[in-house]
């Protein structure tokens, strides 16, 4: 499993990503949030963007991550439907992001941030596991 929704909340959207590697987790991390705000098996993969963040430990990544790619969707206008991490550490992070120019059929949801509420970030036995909030 990559990921799954939580009902735990009405005003937000929460989910868990799964992954063996933090690579796998912040990549299905990202599609779940990309499943979120448009229709991501529709998004072509045209064109591919290089794409870096930084943070004080893996938890802050994490947020980082995501926000970073909120932001890009809010700024330069793109719905990305891949996510290849190229190099992770606990602080930093290097991607390719394939996707193309927002297309307004293709818009779902618009998630304004990545809250606080219940998020967590944690080793298990199988690998990795992040509890996240949308905010909608």
């Amino acid at each position: 499993m990559k990921y799954k929704f939580l009902d735990k909340i009405r005003s937000d959207v929460m989910f868990e990503a799964y992954g063996k590697t933090k690579k796998e987790l912040f990549e299905n991390a990202a599609e779940a949030l990309f499943s979120v705000i448009c229709k991501i098996k529709q998004v072509k993969q045209e064109k591919t963007e290089e794409f870096q963040v930084r943070a004080d430990n893996l938890e802050d990544l994490m947020l980082n991550w995501l926000q970073a790619l909120i932001a890009i969707v809010d700024t330069e206008e793109k719905f990305f439907s891949k996510f290849e991490i190229e190099e992770i550490t606990e602080t930093k992070l290097k991607a390719k992001l394939k996707g193309e120019p927002i297309r307004p059929e293709l818009g779902e949801t618009v998630v304004k941030a990545v809250t606080m509420y219940n998020f967590k970030l944690e080793k298990t036995k199988e690998g990795y596991k992040a509890t996240v909030s949308l905010d909608i």
